[in-house]
């Protein structure tokens, strides 16, 4: 596919198939992530790739967990009010009841050990998540970048066996989707881009 194309049609595909997803396919959107940038090619990822049952079953349980805590009550009365916010919660929700019949969860995680702990540690794995984001949108796969399983790090570490020197960043559900992918709903870029200096716009 165009990268364009790619780019203005991902969209967070929260409703996936239970299909397996072929090796080939994993392979080509996991090479994509470990192509992105990242701080002086340290290359300090690792992604655990979750197909068992059973080790799914626990970590949707969990995620299910903190979806409730982080996203019932009247967080979710109000989004559910929000004709704007009611879509997104509704299919994010299906997914936190839905995980464990996603295909393939792929954990990105990163060794604390080889980059700076503090508000930069995102830098040297988000764009390797979004390049495996972007390579399974390519190939027709869907992802969707989620995190509340880290209410749960210490529980998920212990089950997959992870060092206590790496941290978890992302949880990756892969599927094929249910739905159609984009165009995507966002802003325009007049809207967001300043030049040189804040509230600075300029009309393309």
């Amino acid at each position: 596919m165009d990268f364009f194309e790619v780019a203005n049609t991902q969209r967070a595909m929260r409703r996936l198939h239970s299909d397996p997803i072929a090796d080939e396919d994993l392979w080509t959107i996991l090479d994509a992530a470990t192509k992105a940038p990242n701080g002086g090619n340290r290359q300090p990822w690792n992604f655990v790739v979750i197909r068992d049952a059973a080790s799914k079953t626990k970590i949707a349980a969990w995620y299910l967990e903190a979806w409730n805590k982080a996203y019932g009550g009247g967080i979710r009365d109000a989004m559910l009010a929000d004709a704007n916010m009611s879509k997104t919660w509704k299919s994010a929700d299906y997914l936190a009841n839905h995980m464990a019949e996603v295909p393939v969860l792929v954990l990105a995680t990163i060794k604390k050990d080889m980059v700076a702990i503090g508000p930069t540690l995102g830098a040297s794995i988000y764009p390797a998540v979004q390049n495996l984001m972007l390579a399974a949108r390519a190939i027709g796969l869907g992802t969707a970048l989620t995190t509340l399983h880290k209410m749960h790090e210490a529980d998920v570490k212990q089950l997959l066996g992870i060092p206590d020197d790496v941290e978890t960043m992302a949880l990756i559900p892969v599927g094929r989707p249910k739905g159609q992918f984009g165009p995507v709903n966002r802003m325009p870029a007049e809207k967001v881009v300043y030049w040189d200096g804040w509230g600075q716009r300029r009309e393309r």
